[in-house]
């Protein structure tokens, strides 16, 4: 009796893991004809200029390097303070795959592994035809530099806390040949050189204070920034012998919105008259086809931020570097 049991049992496991398996063959084959369906409607792209990949799914490997970096300057009750400070350089490498237009990734952080991970920083783009969208947290304990406040004295890693978003949107008005994804996320395929005008807008925004765990002899230091700007630049990529392209692209921006605080020891300088305030997105980028399955490159994105007024004088640098290779199935 316990036999049959048992080989009922087994009997109804084997029936439903059929079932199962049945069930997933019919939703990735549905899944998959929605895809095709929507990626065999007429383009909306000059086909003489760009093209999608024959290919259903693409697959990278990629290694990724980043850093921020603050100068600041003020003066208070006639006593001048600089600060010059940026964060250790993060390396994380990563896999990237994409189905038919969907895209999904997963990075290790090496550091993590010996445990000296202090850092961490999440990092997203959006890149279609018309819009293009950066966007990245980065929450760091290892910020150290230069400070000159009534004599010099090093900030030392682990002292400061910051934390600090950034937002870059474009719209690509050439979008029928130019293509932002050709060179940034290769969905895309770049056929021969063309340009766009761009238009968008870029927000800088966080904190930097001096951590509960800096010695007593630290200034209490805290900077808050905030800057959103709209603006427009223009982006090009130049095509080299079909198996080669280059990107460049500039999009500075004008800041309409800020607030700006600089506090050291209690004493606080609020940004008021403003000089000049601006923030600089770059983009860089190479890729090699090595054939219609094979291709590698190298991306760069770079956000700079400039604020002057009569109180205070803030700049930001931010960037990321991107090496990649690829194949297409």
């Amino acid at each position: 009796m316990k036999f049959l049991s048992v080989l009922f049992f087994f009997a109804i496991a084997s029936l439903a893991n059929a079932q199962t398996r049945d069930y997933l063959r019919r939703m990735h084959h549905h899944v998959d004809s929605v895809l095709q369906e929507r990626n065999n409607k007429p383009p909306k792209f000059d086909t003489a200029y760009i093209a999608r990949p024959g290919n259903r799914l693409t697959l990278k490997v990629r290694a990724n390097l980043s850093g921020d970096a603050i100068h600041t300057k003020g003066t208070v009750k006639d006593v001048y303070s600089k600060a010059d400070l940026s964060t250790d350089n993060k390396l994380t490498f990563s896999f990237a795959a994409n189905y038919r237009g969907i895209s999904a990734a997963i990075a290790v952080n090496p550091a993590s592994i010996f445990g000296k991970k202090r850092d961490y920083e999440i990092y997203t783009t959006f890149y279609n035809p018309m819009i293009s969208v950066d966007a990245s947290y980065h929450n760091s304990h290892t910020l150290s530099g230069d400070m000159n406040r009534n004599g010099k004295f090093h900030l030392e890693s682990g002292n400061l806390d910051m934390k600090v978003v950034n937002i870059s949107a474009y719209y690509t008005f050439n979008h029928r040949r130019f293509s932002f994804p050709a060179a940034f996320t290769q969905t895309y395929i770049q056929k021969r050189s063309a340009g766009s005008w761009l238009a968008g807008f870029s927000f800088q925004g966080g904190t930097i204070k001096t951590s509960k765990n800096a010695p007593e002899t630290y200034p209490d230091f805290k900077l808050e920034a905030d800057h959103l700007g709209i603006g427009g630049g223009y982006g090009y990529n130049w095509v080299v012998g079909k198996k080669c392209l280059f990107h460049i692209s500039v999009m500075p921006t004008v800041v309409v919105l800020n607030h700006n605080n600089l506090t050291i020891n209690g004493e606080k300088i609020k940004a008021k008259s403003i000089d000049l305030n601006m923030i600089f997105n770059e983009h860089l980028a190479v890729v090699y086809q090595f054939s219609s399955k094979y291709f590698a490159g190298l991306t760069v994105a770079v956000n700079n931020s400039i604020f002057d007024d009569k109180n205070v004088q803030i700049r930001q640098n931010k960037w990321r570097s991107r090496l990649f290779f690829g194949i297409r199935l």
